[in-house]
């Protein structure tokens, strides 16, 4: 099983973490609400927001290609960089992964999950 090594974001995840056997299938973004890391997810995960934006520094190549809906929506996202996916439809295969939470989100108010 893939480990995901999450940078350091100043709110969610001060000192970044290691989440060793990160389950393949799962999305990023459940497995990181499965150790405690409270990434926003204001559409509750139907791929209709941005605000689960993540910057995946390594192992972007072993993720399915994001969908026509994941890319329109991407571009609305702050900070959106070549590497970046929605965590909620990224799913973790057979490779490790470095994954980078971005400070901001186009949220002015954070849901409280």
């Amino acid at each position: 099983m893939p480990k995901i090594t999450i940078l350091p974001h100043a709110v969610l995840c001060p000192e970044g973490t290691v989440i060793e056997n990160a389950p393949v299938g799962e999305s990023i973004l459940d497995v990181l609400l499965d150790h405690d890391i409270d990434v926003e997810h204001a559409c509750e995960k139907s791929c209709a927001c941005t605000t689960c934006h993540v910057i995946v520094r390594k192992g972007f190549d072993s993720l399915e290609e994001p969908s026509e809906i994941e890319e329109d929506l991407l571009d609305q996202a702050w900070g959106l960089e070549a590497d970046s996916r929605l965590s909620c439809q990224a799913i973790v295969a057979d490779e490790d992964l470095v994954v980078e939470i971005p400070k901001y989100t186009i949220n002015h108010a954070r849901e409280h999950h």
